[in-house]
């Protein structure tokens, strides 16, 4: 049984190959390639490499939020002030 499984996955993954090649030779006609092509392609790469930096800024302003938070829940209620130099 396992034999035979293994011949008609054999028989069936050559098949499928020698359509793929033979669809390979004339690509243009099936994949509709126009004018729009690369620009299509432009924008769908553009995505990916504006997420990283979207990524780095909303988590700069999480974690600058986040030190503010913690900056006016700590010990003392005033806020700070740059130290006044004293006249002698």
């Amino acid at each position: 049984m396992k034999t035979l499984f293994l011949k008609i996955f054999v028989l069936m993954s050559g098949m499928i190959s020698v359509v793929n090649a033979q669809a390979a030779t004339d690509s243009y006609r099936f994949l509709h390639v126009t004018i729009d092509t690369p620009w299509a392609i432009f924008l769908f790469l553009l995505i990916f490499i504006l997420t990283p930096f979207v990524l780095m800024a909303m988590l700069y302003w999480y974690f600058a939020f986040k030190k503010n938070k913690e900056d006016t829940a700590g010990g003392s209620e005033q806020p700070r002030t740059p130290v006044e130099k004293t006249s002698e």
